[in-house]
């Protein structure tokens, strides 16, 4: 399906609804499955109730299985302000706009004060005149495809500078997507400072705000503007699973 939508800086944009990148790493109960924050592997298993086996492979008519996963530490998942606060706030409550125009950025991170990061000085010319209403999406180099599966637990991850956070809020951007396990570092005795600088917590939270975390963009993604559609559940917690999908321009109607 092809389709005409308006972009606040180029006017009319086409976007082929038939030709995304998915940047979903996939849930699955294998060695293949990103973990995070010392998390095991997800579990999927048939349910069993009596002489009922929920597998068609062991002879029931349907596979019926139990699943056991963590959204924050098992893979792509989008989270609400009710991941830092006191109250509870959850996606299907705070998030009701999940389309919109998303700008993709690549950052090699800087080694800031000994730990990777993204930093203001390199968020900021990137954020000059940042369209209204448009999410931004940060793929962060090497890009090496073995993100897909990798384990992160206590490898101190890239994230982002609280500086460089207050700029993306300073943007008004809705939704921000990022590749790695937490935009906050793995360590940081509870501060969560670019949490709170995103969602402006507590002083005054943006409730509609979202933080997709875990993604893969592929290489084959050039950086620039994209049609963002983030397919999240209707769960009612601060975050859970999502299959972010970015669709490219095909043309520009000047």
């Amino acid at each position: 399906m092809i389709a005409k939508i308006e972009h606040p800086e180029k006017g009319s944009l086409t976007i082929d609804f038939q030709f995304f990148y998915d940047l979903a790493r996939p849930l699955s109960a294998s060695a293949q499955n990103p973990r995070a924050w010392h998390c095991g592997w997800p579990e999927m298993q048939p349910v069993r109730a009596g002489g009922f086996i929920g597998s068609v492979k062991m002879g029931s008519s349907v596979n019926f299985f139990n699943v056991s996963f963590n959204p924050h530490g098992h893979g792509t998942h989008t989270e609400c302000l009710g991941h830092i606060s006191a109250e509870q706030h959850s996606l299907r409550t705070c998030l009701s706009n999940f389309n919109g125009w998303a700008r993709l950025h690549s950052f090699l991170p800087n080694p800031k004060n000994g730990q990777w990061q993204i930093t203001a000085d390199q968020l900021a010319p990137k954020l000059e005149n940042w369209p209204s209403n448009t999410s931004l999406i940060i793929r962060t180099l090497p890009n090496e495809e073995e993100k897909i599966s990798r384990n992160y637990s206590g490898s101190h991850p890239v994230f982002i500078e609280e500086e460089a956070m207050l700029l993306i809020r300073q943007a008004n951007i809705p939704h921000l997507l990022i590749d790695t396990p937490s935009v906050d570092p793995e360590e940081d005795g509870g501060a969560l400072l670019a949490h709170k600088a995103f969602w402006n917590y507590p002083d005054a939270p943006r409730f509609g705000a979202s933080i997709t975390e875990l993604i893969y963009v592929p290489n084959a993604a050039p950086d620039g503007d994209y049609w963002l559609q983030l397919g999240v559940p209707a769960f009612e917690l601060d975050a859970a699973p999502s299959r972010p999908l970015i669709y490219p321009v095909l043309s520009e109607d000047q």
